[in-house]
Parts: C-alpha cells; structure tokens; sequence
C-alpha cells in the first residue's frame, strides 16, 4: 500500500541536461575528485623509441552485489537515551558514527552490533549506514524501537555498483614482444558523489600492471562523475577493472605478433628485485613457478595444439564451433592503501570453566572468518575448537573498528586475537613456572592439557581454575597494525602493499559463431594461499570469487536508459551465474608455500584475488573469437562478454555488420509505450501479482453432508527431526 501511496505524489520538477556515460564526463572534465597520476621514468620517450607501438581501449561494465539478503537495518532505543543498532554492515564502526551524528549523541552513546550478513562483497561496506541513520532518527525522536528493509528491486536502483571503467592504453614494444613503455588512462565511472572511489581508482591504478613489468609508465586516473547512484566498493575495490586492461593488453600484443599470449605473459613478469610503477619492489615473487606448474598440470601445450587443429578443421568443415583456450596470472596487493585502515583489535575472556570467549573487530558475511578466528585462538591455547566462542561483532568490545574489507579480515583480526591470547599465556606460564617452581619453557600446551614439565598434568581446565584462585588476569584485549607499509600518495610512491597474492588459471571454451553462445568446458586454478589456515575454506573462496568474476566479465549486463534509469532493475532482467554456468570440469588446488612475510601462521589472504582468476575464462573466450582471424587480430570483445557481445566480436571478426540494414519502427513502439503509461497506474509501470486477475472467481455450491471434523486428531508423536532449535553460539 505503502509503495502505491507513494505513486500518488505530485513532484514537479524540471529535468535538466543529465551526464551519464564517462565519454560525456571526460569530455567535459566533469569529476568528483581530482585526478590522480603515477609515473616511473619517460614514458612518452620510451614509446618515441620503441620499434613496435600498440594502441587500444576496453570497456567494462559495473556488478550488482546481489547479496542475498538486502539492505537492513534495526535500532532499539535505549533506557539510558543511547541507541542499540542492528545492522548489516561490514563497517560497524561507520554506522555507529553516522548514527550518532544524525541523532546527535556522543559516539559511546550508539552500540552498533553485526551478528552476521547475508552476503556483502563490499556493498555493505559503505552503504549500509543509510537505513541504519534513517532509523536511527525515528527510533531516538519517538522512542520506538525502527526497522527497514529494502526490497530487492529498490535495492538494486538505489545502492551503487562496481564502477564501471573504460581504459586506454599505448604500449611500446620491442621485436620480441617484451614491454618497453606504457601510457595508461584509467576512467571509473563514479556516479554524484565520491563515496569510495578515490581508493577505489587509485587500487586500479595499482593494479593496472597485474603481473607485468613496465620500464617507463605514465598512468592516469580519473574520477567521472554522473548523474546516476554513486558507485561503490566491490570485491577487487578496482583491483580487476585495473587488472582486466593489462590482460586485455597482453592479448592485443600476443595477437598483433602473432604469438602465443601464454608466452608474451611469462616473457613480461616481474622478476624479484624490480619495482612497480607506483615503486613497490617485488619480493617472493614465485608467479612464473606457478604459471608453468599449472601449464603443465593441465597439459597445456598439447591442448592449445589440439584446439588449434580442432578449429581449422571446424573452418574447413564450415562448423560453427570454436575452441578458446587461456592462462591468466593474478598479482594482487593485500592491505589498504588507506594506512589508517591496517590496524585491528579482539577481545578475549577465558572463564573458569576453560571456556574461552572471543571478540575481535571482523565481520562476518558468509566467508568464514569467524572460523577462522576462533581456530587461532584454539590453537594458541591448543584445545578443542568447541571450546572457543565467538561473540557478535559489537562497537562496545571492540572500538574503532576498521571496515572487512581488502582481504583483511583474518590478516589483522587473526593476528589481534593471537596478541590477546599470547598476553593472557604469558600471564599462565610466569605464574606456573613460579607455583611449581619450573622453567616457563618446560610448560607446555598440549590438547586440552598443561603439562608443568615431569611434575605435573592439569587440564586446561584445570590450569585456569588454580590460575583464577590465584588472582592472575584471565581476560585482554589484543591489537595489531600492518608493518612496513606507507605511500605518499603526493608523490604516488611507496610501499602500500604487505604483500601480494598470486595465482593462475586456465580457462577452455567453446562458442558458436552463429549464436554467440558458449560454454566453459574446463578450468584449472593454482592458488598461493600460504600456509592454509583453512584450506576447506579457502578452496571454496577460490571456486565462489571464480564464479563471481566469471559473472562480471560474461553474463551480468547493468543497463541504464537514455534518462539515467536502471533498467536491469530485478533478477528477471539481471542475470547472475548459476550451478548450469560452471565449468564442465574444475579443477581447485592451493600452492604450497608459506608466506615469507609474517603474517598470522605465514597465510595469505583469499577473499578478493580469486575473483581475477575468472580473467582466464574471457580471454579464453577473446582466444576462441580470435580463431576466426588466424590469430592476427584482437577481437573487439566486450564485458561482459554476453552471447550478444561474442556474436558481435565474431561479425566484426568476419567483417559482417552488426548494425541492422532495416530501420526499427520506434514511432509505432514508442506510441505503444506513451499509451501503457497513460492508462497504468500501476506501481513503478509495472503490475503487481495482486492487481491482476487471473480468472474469474466462483464460488462452489455447497455439499451435502459434513467434510471436516470438529476436532482433528491430535498427533502423539509429532516428527520434529527438522526443527531448528537456537544456535549453540547465539
């Protein structure tokens, strides 16, 4: 009712020439924030001097997060006046001060507390403290506890997206293929506010190298700004828009030499010792090991072999049918390149029955890091898993919360869990040492146990009972902070990574030239993880960020009108990937190797570099459309690459017109259109379920005779096997 009352508004208003491409905002230098540059050496001399010189552009479109529960928010006013606020949201510390601003209260007055979302990836990240603040209001103003909810159609109109980005670039090559200059134009369509996209371009200008080596680079970004919704984080924060323009890049070399794009990539990678354009070295960079490793565990060489006589035989044949095959690198930055931002805390309680209780600063969106968490301080102490509770994210344990984001979480978090617990262990170990008159090291933590050297056997139980009796501290707070990074970003330069990622994937397609449609037969992933905490876990970030990608670069199309309206607006119109798009065969596996830097138990990070290792899956769809020109040629391929898209690259690589030699009837569609409008009133030109009529109703003559019982019989042994009683940890 509420939504056909809100029809019923008079705006007048008067429309006013709307900007809403990044072409019409760089054409008039229209920007949210100033644009940002980074050199390293004479770019415009290396290209001057380089004996090949490559020019191209890409344009991708933005994602929607698609979450699976929406935008929520729930605030419960307080009998001392503060605010309790219930929020889906990766930043609880955000809400909780935007909260706090708007109803006027100090910061300590507003307790914000994240259980759990349903899904985030990063659109939860910013977005969220919206509802929370409209809430928030009405709850403190008439003292009533305030929840909102958006459906899914208003969600996706008005939370923004991933930016949409289209980039150019200017290689300069030797005869080898081996890069000697790049100029690089970055353009991320921000929508009418900042919002995040300063961080947000700047990470895909960090990352428009991916794996690749540039002597000299000039790269520019700007921040376009439109009449639309302001865009948002999402998994990769630019990171793949940045690294999609270096792939692309590599293709269009590979294709223009004649060469196969496998060893124009390998011949391009960092070597350990050098420097990014932004003038980070590279250490511990063992891509090349996994890109060979993968190549040869899926037999590459003599699949590209046979995929190459496959398709000559298909073009002999006049089949319809070509083969794609490619194999991509990831390199991917892991902290935030805002410093402020690598810092986090826990809380941890160990009560006198051995049961530990943890809060710390992560949030939790379905990718385990509460799991993970709680597996830190399990082993620390070396009992069971069980034994560890993990409490809900609360600004009133942990403050000053930096957001989950950048593949962070169990990064600082994990290692500020540790930190408490290894201040509490020290607590436990001086003081046994002196009770039982032993050496700290000869006390040991060992499955449930704490064996005092040869004297004696307690229980961890045990241990914390007699620890308790003898007044020692059973609670402390831990904290962590990010080393070694900085970045002037005056300068744009310094180290504002920790560390990278890295992984590779091999993708195999085939598609049909006469539909544009496709498949994904096959693919294999090699993925440097570190030393796995939870390689279950990991590997199931691996397949779902894959898939996740894959998505973006093929099947989810965001498309607004003439007039700045989302028109992919609902899951009718807006098609995310299913079970049925998944590779014919998937192969997962993790590198093994610790990570050199000391990160919690020599891990890496794993939410956001699988999402690039989809890259391998559209450019082995460019590979397959390639065939069609001999290799000679870089498709006009675009993202997401939708059976339109690959149809339409395939006529341009035959040299057929896209465009219809028949002019459209608009008029008589457009009056069809004006005349629907005046007569429906209908709510966002749309018809409800309930406002349709299906048939007509009739109403059944009555039967003779009773059918129903009074009384039905009551069930003795009711079948509750199903029934969810509450969760041991909530």
């Amino acid at each position: 009712m509420l939504k056909k009352a809100a029809t019923k508004a008079v705006v007048e208003y008067e429309p006013l020439p709307a900007v809403l491409s990044i072409d019409k905002a760089l054409e008039q230098e229209f920007f949210v924030r100033p644009s940002h540059f980074m050199k390293r050496g004479d770019a415009a001399t290396a290209l001057e001097n380089s004996p090949i010189r490559i020019e191209g552009h890409i344009h991708m479109r933005g994602q929607e997060h698609f979450y699976l529960e929406g935008q929520v928010s729930y605030v419960v006013p307080c009998d001392d006046g503060g605010l309790e606020v219930y929020t889906s949201s990766q930043h609880p510390s955000e809400v909780q001060q935007l909260v706090a601003e708007v109803t006027d209260l100090p910061f300590h007055a507003v307790n914000t507390v994240v259980r759990r979302m349903g899904g985030g990836f990063g659109g939860k990240e910013t977005q969220a403290a919206a509802w929370a603040c409209l809430c928030g209001i009405i709850a403190k103003r008439h003292n009533v506890p305030v929840s909102m909810r958006l459906d899914r159609q208003d969600d996706m109109v008005v939370t923004g997206k991933r930016h949409e980005f289209a980039n150019r670039y200017e290689v300069g090559l030797d005869e080898s293929g081996r890069i000697l200059g790049v100029d690089m134009q970055l353009a991320g369509l921000c929508g009418y506010a900042p919002d995040l996209s300063d961080a947000i371009v700047d990470r895909a200008m960090f990352h428009c190298d991916n794996a690749y080596y540039y002597p000299a680079a000039h790269v520019a970004g700007h921040r376009c700004k439109t009449h639309t919704v302001s865009n948002t984080a999402y998994r990769g924060f630019g990171g793949p828009q940045g690294l999609m323009t270096a792939e692309y890049m590599m293709d269009h070399i590979a294709y223009t030499l004649g060469q196969d794009p496998l060893q124009v990539r390998l011949a391009n990678l960092y070597q350990d010792g050098q420097s990014t354009h932004y003038g980070q070295t590279i250490e511990h960079f063992d891509l090349a090991t996994i890109m060979t490793k993968l190549a040869d565990d899926c037999d590459y060489d003599n699949r590209r072999q046979q995929i190459l006589e496959a398709n000559q035989k298909a073009a002999a044949e006049g089949s319809d049918k070509r083969l794609g095959l490619a194999l991509t690198p990831v390199k991917f930055g892991i902290s935030f390149t805002v410093q402020t931002l690598n810092q986090a805390g826990a809380l941890v309680h160990i009560y006198t029955d051995g049961s530990i209780h943890l809060n710390h600063g992560g949030t939790e969106m379905g990718q385990g890091l509460y799991i993970k968490i709680a597996q830190i301080v399990a082993n620390e102490f070396d009992v069971d898993l069980d034994t560890v509770k993990v409490s809900a994210t609360r600004t009133d344990k942990v403050p000053n919360t930096s957001p989950t984001a950048a593949s962070s979480g169990t990064d600082i978090n994990g290692k500020a869990a540790q930190n408490a617990c290894l201040n509490i262990k020290d607590r436990i170990l001086e003081f046994a040492a002196e009770h039982f008159d032993v050496a700290q090291e000869d006390i040991r933590f060992e499955k449930n146990h704490v064996y005092i050297g040869d004297k004696e056997t307690l229980t961890f139980a045990e241990m914390i009972q007699l620890s308790y009796q003898n007044r020692i501290s059973l609670s402390s707070t831990g904290y962590y902070k990010t080393p070694k990074i900085f970045y002037d970003r005056s300068k744009a330069w310094g180290r504002p990574f920790f560390y990278f990622a890295l992984g590779a994937a091999c993708a195999e397609v085939e598609i049909d030239t006469l539909t544009g449609e496709y498949k994904v037969l096959r693919c294999d992933v090699l993925h440097d993880a570190g030393q796995s905490i939870n390689p279950a876990i990991d590997i199931g970030q691996i397949e779902g960020g894959f898939v996740q990608g894959m998505g973006w670069l093929t099947a989810e199309e965001l498309i607004w009108n003439d007039k700045g309206k989302l028109a992919s607006d609902s899951p009718a119109n807006y098609k995310i990937p299913t079970a049925h798009d998944l590779p014919k065969q998937w192969n997962v596996k993790l590198y093994d190797r610790k990570n050199e830097e000391q990160t919690i138990y020599n891990s890496k990070a794993v939410g956001e570099p699988p999402f690039m290792l989809a890259a391998s899956v559209w450019c082995a769809l460019n590979n397959a459309v390639a065939s069609l020109g001999d290799y000679k040629k870089n498709p006009e391929l675009t993202m997401p690459a939708t059976p339109e898209a690959v149809l339409k690259a395939v006529m341009h690589m035959q040299g057929t017109s896209w465009d219809l030699t028949t002019k459209a009837d608009t008029d008589t569609v457009d009056s069809l259109v004006k005349g629907a409008e005046e007569n429906s009133d209908l709510y966002n030109e749309k018809a409800m379920p309930q406002d349709v009529r299906h048939a007509k109703d009739i109403d059944p003559k009555e039967v003779e005779g009773k059918q129903t019982d009074d009384q039905p019989n009551a069930i003795e042994h009711p079948n509750v096997a199903g029934a969810r009683g509450p969760a041991h940890s909530e």
